[in-house]
């Protein structure tokens, strides 16, 4: 007799979209369930609470296979990205020492920056290193990168590995308008993107027409920023060499997409997936002769415009969930940036946090065994989408402003990404982007400006400017990091000669006391002033005098709405001016209390970043 089975889910009767969100509205009491549980994003669309099969169901991305046009779910049918690490050295003899010690570590592609070119540089560099399993990566001045591509076919030529060998040499000549505001000759590019792509026609996995795009990244850009000028920055090669002679396939085969990803979890992973789906479509309108030619290859690096000077080992954390992303999504390789990098140059230890960030991934949570395990969930694959929209928008107006190139030098680009960044950093100002240790819940007793050796992490390259930070000009991307103005607050409180204390009168309401109490702890502890809490007092004279016993520059009285109006202008008046007075809160009788003089308040709607500024401004002594 046949097994009779039962499914699971046949005793529950289907619920429609329509009675679930009755059931939430009911919950909610009334309250918009718009304002209330729809999220709108700063790619500019809106993130619903749930999403189901239905809103998925309309969509031709989820059709396709990992490995198939146009790849969407993946380039490969395997997940085994590449771990990298830059190599950090003076010498090459030093940098190919460092570089074999950690190949025995679980690391199979470098990163390297050659100041000197020549083959007996690059034979050092190199030596005793497998080119047939490790993946070389290179970058180099300007002038420099046809006789370093010569050196380095030659070298690969000599060691028999032209058809196994994976590399990368990083030709950018849109660093200097992105980075310095200097304007480049188009004509002068091509010509030497053409010479390259002779040169390194022997070396099939050479690839060496970059779109740093990881620059933007890091300068603040928003999400489908980075994608869409990526996708920008990538055509404009295939404009300009196709229209140069050279054949589409030819040209994309030789393109590498080295792009940033940022602590936006699901965002960052749905970005890779619509990356690689829309370079695919735009490769195919160049009509190339083989179809893996749309095939986009993606090295992604983890941020460093969310890093952290204080509360550093916080960047582990945002470094662990941003490789995640990226490898869930399907990326070529990797680099975990160490958690040391906004304040010296990494050291042993952080570069082998960061190497084994990745390991954790591969060989204890197997990332590397599942390829797009995202396929084909309702809130992925609608992320997905929806980046594409918008990242497709700002492909199409850039292409109608002529092209990224020109877009870049005229200023176009880095203008757009600079008012992100200035938003972005006045949504930290407010806290409605959290750091994590930065502008909530500090480490109020931390010290950083002993640790600081290279501020923002400024690595001297071999022409003498700086590889990340600190060579910006007029019309140049922005170089500040996220946490750059929370953390000058907390060095300037480190340079006084006095450190302000902020005590916390705590008075009436027992709950409410204690909530603003921990609140205004947040609030002043991320200028780096010393905290000094209470559990509660009797009477607002007597809080004032142990206040004032401990020697207090602040005084925040912590109590509720209701009782503000008796213990303000009490408290205040009986302070006398011996210190500054604070309420916390925004009580409905705030205007009475400012008609009696009390004229500081901090709660959740105030910039946090320009009313500590102001308390520094009067309390520091230089």
């Amino acid at each position: 007799m046949a097994e009779k089975r039962e499914k699971l889910f046949d005793q529950f009767p289907p619920v429609s979209t329509a009675e679930w969100k009755a059931k939430v509205e009911a919950d909610l009491k009334g309250a918009p369930f718009d304002k209330k549980l729809v999220w709108r994003t700063n790619e500019g669309f809106n993130v619903q609470p749930m999403y189901r099969l239905e809103d998925i169901e309309s969509l031709p991305t989820t059709n396709s296979l990992p490995g198939e046009f146009p790849y969407l779910r993946g380039t490969r049918t395997d997940n085994d990205w590449l771990v990298r690490q830059e190599i950090i050295a003076d010498t090459p003899e030093e940098a190919n020492r460092i570089a074999l010690d950690v190949l025995t570590k679980g690391v199979n592609s470098l990163g390297f920056h050659v100041s000197d070119p020549s083959p007996a540089a690059l034979s050092v560099l190199l030596k005793d290193i497998d080119l047939s399993k490790v993946e070389i990566n290179l970058s180099c001045c300007l002038k420099k990168v046809l006789p370093l591509a010569e050196s380095l076919v030659a070298y690969v030529q000599e060691k028999g590995c032209a058809e196994t060998f994976r590399g990368s040499i990083d030709y950018n000549p849109l660093k200097k308008p992105l980075r310095k505001g200097v304007n480049i000759d188009t004509a002068a590019v091509a010509e030497t993107a053409c010479k390259l792509l002779d040169t390194v026609k022997p070396v099939n996995g050479l690839r060496v027409l970059s779109v740093d795009s990881d620059m933007l990244c890091n300068a603040g850009a928003y999400i489908y920023q980075e994608l869409g000028y990526a996708l920008a920055w990538g055509a404009s090669w295939l404009t300009m060499l196709t229209e140069a002679g050279r054949c589409a396939c030819e040209v994309a085969s030789r393109i590498k997409f080295n792009m940033g990803v940022s602590s936006n979890f699901f965002m960052e992973l749905a970005k890779f997936r619509a990356a690689r789906m829309m370079w695919a479509q735009i490769v195919k309108q160049y009509t190339p002769d083989c179809e893996d030619a749309c095939k986009m290859v993606a090295h992604a690096t983890t941020s460093r415009f969310n890093q952290t000077i204080y509360d550093a080992h916080v960047n582990l954390l945002r470094s662990q969930t941003e490789s995640m992303s990226a490898a869930l999504a399907g990326v070529d390789s990797i680099t975990v940036t160490p958690f040391d990098v906004p304040y010296k140059t990494p050291d042993e230890f952080s570069e082998r946090i960061a190497r084994n960030q990745q390991h954790l991934l591969k060989e204890e949570s197997h990332l590397d065994k599942v390829i797009d395990p995202a396929g084909g969930s309702y809130y992925v694959e609608t992320l997905t989408v929806a980046i594409a929209k918008e990242a497709w928008k700002l492909f199409l107006d850039v292409e109608e402003k002529g092209g990224f190139i020109k877009c870049a030098n005229d200023g176009d680009v880095q203008k757009a990404v600079t008012e992100s960044s200035e938003k972005r950093h006045t949504d930290v100002a407010r806290r409605k982007e959290i750091l994590l240790g930065t502008n909530q819940y500090p480490n109020i007793n931390e010290m950083a400006a002993e640790k600081i050796e290279t501020l923002n992490g400024a690595l001297a390259c071999g022409c003498g400017h700086a590889s990340q930070e600190g060579c910006e000009g007029p019309g140049s991307l922005p170089t500040t990091r996220a946490a750059s103005d929370f953390e000058q607050l907390r060095l300037d409180t480190e340079a006084a000669t006095n450190r302000p204390k902020v005590f916390m009168l705590t008075i009436g309401n027992l709950a409410m006391r204690l909530a603003r109490a921990q609140f205004s702890t947040n609030f002043f502890g991320c200028a780096g002033y010393e905290i000094i809490d209470n559990l509660g007092f009797d009477t607002v004279e007597q809080g004032v005098d142990a206040a004032l016993e401990k020697g207090a520059d602040i005084v925040v009285l912590c109590s509720s709405d209701d009782e503000y109006a008796e213990f303000a202008p009490a408290a205040f008046k009986y302070l006398d001016g011996r210190a500054q007075f604070v309420v916390a809160g925004a009580p409905a009788c705030m205007d009475d209390l400012k008609a009696a003089g009390i004229n500081d308040y901090i709660h959740v709607r105030v910039n946090v970043l320009d009313t500590l500024r102001d308390f520094n401004n009067r309390l520091l002594k230089k």
